[in-house]
């Protein structure tokens, strides 16, 4: 595959003028960002652009197709189970199932034809009928293509049934034979019809035909050769396409819709036991008769013409060029991997052919705003490459709701691609704080085991807890358990509120020890030392002594320590200072707090020595 494909198709963007305007353009995993830049390296052209407008340009639309998202959604499930194919089955048993599969396939992509050729029938705006149509048109094209890869490929239908599958392909997909059929048949007389001669015949005619051929042949050529139909030349001609005369044939071409139906006619009355591998020859030339240099062949042409030539690479590469997405070329190379079909296609930059379809297909799916859930199981089915680029593009991942943010994580979390959980998780993190919800911030913090994120948020949490007296989300605070280890400031934000329970329990004693151990092992912010000294209060006017002698001098130790530091950054802010008088206050109570409960303490100690 490293011979170019030709010139790419070429966009025209409206407005914009390319050959004198320099043009900007961002790449994004389903689109691409186009506008008009002022910069010219030639002449000094007026600042304002011509085209004041930005585009985005898609490259896979047809996800935002309400009927093809059923195609994508019904296929997914055809495909995993395919996955799931017991790599021990062999021979006729494998070939089965892989034919069941493909017809799944087929049938899912009939289901969506049904339903758009509905919606034609009620669409009153031409607009909307023409788009319809055209998709309409895609789908039969690859249904016409699956179902020929699937004879000669999947099932290898070796020559005498190949004739048959042929010539049921061809009854599948030229419509005008069946109607014709039927219109004749339902007559109150066939042999009186106007198209009595027009009728190519049906399927259990043409088995019969084929069952007999040989017999017929020599009849046919006795027939002729006595001139037996010499006053009926309708008989004549009848005769002579039953030899598989191609000029007799040819002179029915407007009974023949296209090429292929020329050629499957003609290899039933020349050559019904025509093998595999002799298909390509009678292909093309049936091409060459039936076009008659007239015009060139369609994409769809070259691509029937690389099946029937068994060229599955050349298959695969005309229908990427010429579908509108890669459903197909994804999926149609997988189903042939498993085949056993492409072991000797690899491309030349680091992946084979079925990874590189499946990865293009998955990228597009994740375009799409709830197809992306699909594209993770086409990713996780890439062996080499898919990993990478399931992380790249579930970063990309909008993460709108919490719920579709729970349901990436998840997906992250199944895979253990732990970067991505941290990051999902401090998005979340940071969405919950700027709404105000600092519980469920602290949660994800902690979940995404970041730990200056876990102190910002703590230090948020004692904020609040300064400004209204009282703890929000106790319950998380509560049962933070381990998870308090994972920074200082929360491992104190979780025993700082450890000592708030055991005041409330009235355990003094212990609320007293656990608050000096809080200061003295400078796990608490030297910000929040006046808090904590400020709670010391109520604990130092007990009745009972609380504080011992030694643990109070630590509190005056720290008591001074913190206005010691005050005071040395007193002529950084001295207005604040003057003005702080509640701040004064606090220091004088607590001084006298301090010392009184001190002198309470010398005297109980000295007292319990004596006795």
């Amino acid at each position: 595959m490293e011979e170019l494909d030709g010139e790419p198709t070429v966009t025209l963007i409206p407005g914009i003028n390319s050959k004198k305007k320099q043009m900007c353009f961002a790449w994004g995993p389903g689109e691409m960002l186009v506008c008009e830049t002022t910069f010219n390296k030639k002449v000094k052209s007026e600042m304002v652009p011509s085209c004041p407008f930005m585009y985005i340009i898609q490259k896979d639309i047809d996800v935002y197709c309400k009927i093809l998202r059923k195609l994508f959604n019904e296929s997914h499930g055809i495909f995993m189970s395919l996955q799931r194919i017991e790599e021990e089955l062999t021979g006729k048993s494998r070939t089965a199932q892989l034919v069941r599969v493909s017809k799944n396939y087929r049938s899912v992509i009939r289901a969506c034809m049904e339903e758009l050729h509905k919606l034609a029938l009620g669409a009153k705006d031409p607009a909307t009928v023409r788009q319809l149509s055209s998709q309409i048109s895609i789908l039969s094209a690859m249904e016409l293509i699956w179902n020929l890869c699937e004879i000669l490929l999947i099932e290898a239908a070796p020559a005498g049934s190949l004739i048959i599958q042929l010539l049921d392909w061809v009854r599948v997909h030229v419509c005008e034979v069946e109607n014709l059929s039927a219109d004749v048949l339902g007559s109150e007389n066939p042999s009186k019809h106007k198209s009595f001669w027009d009728l190519p015949g049906n399927t259990q005619t043409l088995t019969e035909l084929e069952l007999k051929w040989q017999h017929w042949r020599e009849e046919c050529e006795r027939h002729l050769q006595d001139s037996t139909f010499a006053t009926s030349p309708r008989l004549e001609s009848l005769c002579k396409i039953m030899l598989g005369d191609e000029a007799a044939l040819l002179e029915q071409k407007p009974l023949l819709s296209n090429w292929y139906h020329f050629l499957v006619t003609r290899l039933l009355y020349s050559h019904p036991t025509v093998k595999p591998i002799d298909l390509h020859f009678y292909a093309q030339s049936s091409l060459d008769l039936f076009l008659g240099g007239d015009r060139r062949p369609e994409p769809l042409d070259n691509i029937l013409l690389a099946a029937f030539e068994f060229d599955i690479h050349q298959v695969i590469k005309e229908c990427s060029i010429a579908l509108s997405n890669w459903w197909f070329v994804a999926h149609l190379t997988d189903l042939l991997d498993h085949c056993k079909l492409l072991q000797s296609h690899n491309l030349y930059f680091g992946s084979n052919m079925r990874e590189f379809l499946l990865l293009e297909y998955a990228s597009g799916l994740f375009a799409h705003h709830s197809l992306w859930q699909l594209g993770v199981d086409y990713f996780d089915h890439c062996p080499e490459l898919g990993r990478v680029s399931l992380e790249l593009h579930i970063e990309r991942i909008p993460l709108n709701t919490e719920q579709k943010a729970l349901k990436v994580l998840r997906i992250c979390e199944q895979r253990q691609m732990t970067e991505q959980v941290r990051s999902i998780c401090k998005i979340l993190a940071m969405n919950a704080v700027r709404n105000n919800r600092l519980g469920s911030a602290l949660s994800w913090s902690i979940r995404a085991k970041d730990a200056a994120f876990a102190t910002l948020v703590s230090d948020r949490f004692l904020r609040d807890y300064c400004e209204r007296g009282c703890f929000s989300d106790l319950d998380l605070i509560d049962n933070l358990g381990p998870a308090m280890m994972l920074s200082d400031r929360l491992t104190f934000l979780g025993k700082y509120r450890e000592f708030h329970r055991l005041y409330g329990e009235k355990r003094f004693s212990d609320a007293a020890s656990l608050l000096l151990s809080l200061m003295t092992s400078q796990i608490a912010p030297r910000s929040f030392w006046m808090t904590l000294l400020t709670d010391a209060l109520p604990l130092l006017e007990q009745k009972q002594v609380i504080f011992s002698a030694e643990q109070t001098y630590e509190l005056m130790r720290c008591l001074e320590d913190l206005t010691l530091r005050k005071s040395e950054h007193a002529d950084l802010d001295v207005q604040q200072l003057q003005d702080d008088d509640i701040e004064t206050t606090k220091v004088e109570m607590l001084r006298l707090a301090l010392a009184r409960n001190l002198a309470r303490a010398i005297i109980r100690e000295g007292s319990l020595e004596g006795s």
